[in-house]
């Protein structure tokens, strides 16, 4: 196993559609799995945070993601091969998300309250999870890096930048998940007043 450096904005293996995952008991994905789990519990261990990592982050365009939290959906640590988004609900929330290859920037960006997520483990079993808030826009996220989509690609509203240290300065007590709303038909957030 090997500790990887984060791939940061700028790099271009952040922009490429990852290939689908051709057979999940293969040693190369094993690898890969491997280094995503070591890479991120040096991230957790160094900064105290940290849920996920997409393979391209580590530089591998392989659609596989490694997750690591304490939802009861999820509560042990589970790499997803090949994961899509088979259903995204009705409703949605605005949250201030983050990223290690975009350290220290947050961005305000709206997700699906609610989605189902098909995949596959490691030995080629296919899964099905629901997510809801906060693991809902974990999932919603690394599964946009697997497509070269980046936070910074989905801004909502005026001023949905924030350093980090500015955030915490002006927000820090507050939570970084706004309120549930249900998804107007064009798709667009008709105001923000109220949804944070």
């Amino acid at each position: 196993m090997t500790v990887h450096r984060i791939r940061l904005l700028g790099d271009p293996i952040l922009r490429v559609q990852c290939d689908p995952v051709e057979d999940p008991r293969s040693a190369a994905v094993r690898v890969v799995a491997d280094d995503l789990q070591e890479t991120l519990r040096d991230l957790k261990a160094r900064f105290g945070f940290g849920r996920g990592l997409a393979a391209p982050q580590i530089g591998v365009p392989m659609r596989l993601i490694y997750i690591e939290t304490e939802e009861p959906e999820m509560e042990e640590p589970t790499i997803l091969v090949n994961p899509e988004i088979v259903d995204a609900g009705r409703s949605d929330f605005l949250v201030w998300d983050d990223c290690f290859s975009i350290p220290d920037l947050l961005v305000r960006v709206q997700r699906s309250w609610k989605i189902e997520v098909r995949y596959r483990d490691l030995t080629g079993k296919e899964h099905e999870v629901e997510a809801e808030g906060g693991f809902s826009e974990l999932l919603q996220h690394e599964i946009d890096h697997l497509d070269g989509v980046l936070m910074v690609d989905r801004p909502v509203g005026i001023d949905p930048f924030s350093h980090r240290e500015e955030w915490n300065k002006h927000h820090g007590g507050e939570r970084r998940l706004g309120k549930k709303f249900p998804r107007d038909a064009s798709g667009v957030t008709p105001s923000l007043p109220g949804r944070f």
